[in-house]
């Protein structure tokens, strides 16, 4: 894959404008396309290292969830990350803002969903796009260490859907916890979102590097509790539509892949959100197609929608070459400075 990018990068030098996007972000001109700038962010541009404080919490129910803290000046805001899928505190994205909250002297923690820390989970359940019970449980956890200082929420890709929909559940309840909130390249539509990322290209780089790591883990489970899963049919699949009906329907209650990705989509609840929260999403984001983004009459007025025409997913790229990716912690401080 990297000697791919470099080729295109190559043919990309040609271009002499920068690709002008809303709200300020512009796309590089030698980084042109959503595949290349998601792929290049990811791999190519590199994130600060961060000396986290990790915490481990035991949970009621026998499980327990892992924080990685960056801790800060006494007094100041506290802004948690929900990650994307199977994302941590090691993902670059994660990396870059809260090297930015350190640099503020804020405190920052990234939040591990279940089985995401770097160790399996006890108990016979994960995570997925729409556990709004779980984002509560983290955030109120989170409040709990800091009573007195302005909370706000960071939710990436798959948290970003589940954020989001935690968000519209709770309508103006979620003020009693958070000031602000931001959802960057969620998939909003995951119905859209599955059927994309289960075509072409897509399918072939995306859905199998992700399946990689979510299959093992679920073979981990299905042996840990035997009639749970189906092994064999887990080993056979290669499409996010019979991995979610496969595993992430069974371990959650859901009928099937369809059943799970209409039931969890956010989309429908950015309408009853009242703690202001931006939502970004790039219109050439590989994993959600531009036609399934939400329009103004989709949400309510707490909702700021920016939708630059470039970026990638959970990417944004910066100028010159190498390139960094510095605009979208910036751009999530802006928000929550206001």
């Amino acid at each position: 894959m990297r000697s791919l990018v470099f080729a295109c990068l190559c043919l990309a030098g040609s271009v002499m404008a920068d690709l002008a996007g809303a709200d300020g972000y512009t796309a590089p001109a030698w980084l042109p396309g959503g595949h290349l700038q998601t792929i290049y962010a990811s791999l190519f541009i590199a994130a600060p290292q961060v000396d986290y404080r990790r915490e481990r919490w035991e949970l009621p129910d026998g499980d327990f969830l892992d924080l990685d803290w960056v801790d800060g000046e006494k007094g100041t805001p506290v802004v948690v990350l929900f990650h994307g899928l199977e994302g941590s505190s090691r993902s670059y994205y994660a990396r870059d803002l809260m090297h930015a909250l350190q640099m503020r002297g804020w405190n920052g923690v990234v939040a591990h969903f279940r089985g995401c820390s770097g160790e399996d989970n006890r108990l016979p359940r994960a995570y997925f796009a729409g556990d709004s019970e779980e984002i509560e449980r983290i955030l109120r956890h989170v409040k709990a260490q800091h009573p007195t200082q302005p909370l706000y929420a960071v939710g990436v890709s798959l948290g970003g859907n589940a954020l989001l929909k935690w968000l519209g559940e709770n309508g103006e309840a979620a003020r009693d916890l958070i000031a602000r909130a931001a959802a960057v390249s969620a998939p909003l539509d995951l119905t859209a979102a599955g059927a994309a990322l289960d075509s072409g290209f897509n399918r072939h780089v995306y859905t199998a590097r992700f399946l990689v790591t979510l299959k093992a883990k679920a073979l981990r489970k299905a042996e840990k509790f035997p009639g749970l899963l189906d092994a064999d049919a887990i080993r056979a699949s290669t499409t996010f539509r019979e991995f979610d009906t496969l595993v992430t329907a069974r371990l959650h209650g859901f009928v099937d892949a369809d059943d799970y990705w209409l039931k969890v989509s956010s989309k429908p609840w950015l309408k009853f959100i009242r703690v202001p929260t931006l939502v970004l999403n790039a219109k050439n984001d590989p994993f959600l197609p531009a036609s399934a983004l939400p329009s103004a009459d989709d949400v309510s007025a707490a909702v700021t929608l920016e939708q630059p025409d470039d970026g990638g997913h959970v990417a944004f790229p910066n100028a010159p070459f190498p390139g960094s990716i510095d605009w979208l912690p910036q751009r999530l401080l802006k928000h929550f400075d206001r």
